[in-house]
């Protein structure tokens, strides 16, 4: 009888770089930090990409010029709430974090890569890529 064999990759997520990623991505999402260009840019990689929620592919630049648009309020309730965020070390300073999001009662499912900068930029974790996936109607899968 064969035996199936599986590799099973180790668990990282207490890794301090797969910590500091969540955070990052954490304070990305307070809209304190989205309406301010110098905080956000702290935590963008200067090659970011994204492509959004909406199919829309954003460079660096133009994602930093939109978020103040895009932050939310906490006030009203209008921001988005993270839930089942979970990293994974990718390679030394490199790792990729997958959550859902709601905002205005919207489902989004996110990923992220995220990589430790030079030591001359600083050397914190800084989101190189996001995307954004529209969770149709009631999608029940988690």
């Amino acid at each position: 009888m064969e035996r199936e064999t599986r590799a099973h990759a180790p668990d990282t997520s207490g890794h301090p770089d797969v910590v500091e990623a969540v955070e990052g991505e954490l304070r990305l999402l307070d809209p304190a930090v989205r309406s301010s260009r110098p905080l956000a840019a702290e935590l963008l990689d200067p090659e970011f990409t994204e492509v959004g929620a909406s199919g829309r592919r954003w460079t660096y630049e133009e994602i930093l010029a939109a978020l103040p648009d895009m932050a939310g309020d906490p006030g009203d309730g209008t921001h988005h709430r993270p839930s089942a965020v979970t990293g994974t070390l990718l390679a030394p300073g490199v790792v990729h974090l997958t959550f859902e999001t709601v905002r205005d009662g919207r489902r989004a499912r996110r990923s992220s890569v995220w990589r430790r900068a030079s030591p001359a930029d600083g050397g914190r974790m800084r989101m190189y890529y996001h995307q954004g996936t529209p969770v149709p109607g009631e999608e029940a899968q988690p």
